[in-house]
């Protein structure tokens, strides 16, 4: 844990707020100490290190998007910056299992 943040794998790049980290507080990562220039909202997400353009954010050592544009270590990450990478990985099915029309 770092202050009000918490690193959910070892693996991700990003950092979860336990509770609102407000604007100016301090963080230790691992490149140093940064100052979040915002308050970042309970549950929400920043960079624990920098964070290139089209790389996927971990959490959970998970995917669960792909950055827009470059995320500084400490920024606030989140719709903003981030798009989703999910695709379908399931088929609609009925009751007795059989695959579903999707009707628009």
């Amino acid at each position: 844990m770092t202050g009000p943040f918490i690193l959910l794998h070892p693996n991700d790049n990003v950092l979860v707020a336990r509770k609102l980290a407000p604007e100016g507080t301090n963080v230790e990562l691992a490149s140093g100490t940064i100052t979040l220039t915002q308050a970042i909202p309970l549950a929400h997400k920043i960079a624990c290190r920098d964070i290139a353009e089209g790389e996927r954010i971990l959490k959970y050592g998970m995917p669960i998007g792909i950055t827009t544009h470059a995320i500084a270590a400490g920024a606030h990450v989140h719709v903003h910056n981030i798009r989703s990478a999910y695709t379908p990985t399931y088929a609609l099915q009925d009751a007795n299992g059989q695959s579903a029309e999707v009707s628009s």
